[in-house]
């Protein structure tokens, strides 16, 4: 949703310069995932949704419920969400953190979708050629879906390369059909 990434980006540029400066970016990047985890408990948002608890109450049973994984600034960044009723926005303000941790560290996550289990030099040669494409380090994960047919689909951010079959087949007969 755009509306919940548009009102997130303050509170995960904040929590980012916030974390950059203090070189603590990883650390940041555990707490912020942890919350985000505690924020997608049905019975969390059951209970950030009620009215009838304060914005006191539930920054304080978060915290709580955190159980100590949070620093002392991230338990501030969760009573200042709390305030501005905008603890449900956890996830969206985690995403975004991971976004601008990879930027910085000119990371990429690449997904790689195949037909059948890709051997480790195969892994090895696809990271090279992404890394050398995309200009950042790759942190590369590979699924199988046998669906596909053969070939491979690669996702790296908004960025989707479609080499499967089943793709080119789509687009075969899309060509057909028009």
């Amino acid at each position: 949703m755009a509306e919940l990434s548009t009102l997130a980006r303050p509170y995960a540029k904040a929590a980012f310069a916030s974390a950059a400066a203090a070189n603590q970016l990883d650390d940041w990047s555990a707490m912020l995932a942890f919350a985000s985890v505690v924020a997608k408990d049905e019975a969390m948002k059951e209970f950030i949704g009620s009215p009838a608890t304060t914005q006191e109450q539930k920054a304080k049973t978060f915290v709580d419920v955190c159980d100590g994984k949070l620093s002392e600034q991230g338990q501030n960044l969760i009573s200042v969400l709390a305030e501005n009723k905008r603890l449900a926005l956890l996830p969206q303000i985690a995403e975004q953190f991971e976004i601008f941790k990879s930027e910085q560290e000119k990371a990429v996550d690449v997904e790689i979708q195949t037909a059948f289990e890709l051997k480790n030099e195969q892994e090895e040669k696809l990271a090279k050629a992404l890394t050398a494409k995309l200009d950042r380090k790759v942190n590369l994960s590979s699924t199988v879906d046998r669906s596909i047919i053969g070939g491979a689909v690669i996702r790296a951010g908004d960025l989707v390369i479609d080499a499967s079959v089943r793709g080119k087949l789509a687009k075969l007969a899309e060509a057909i059909g028009s």
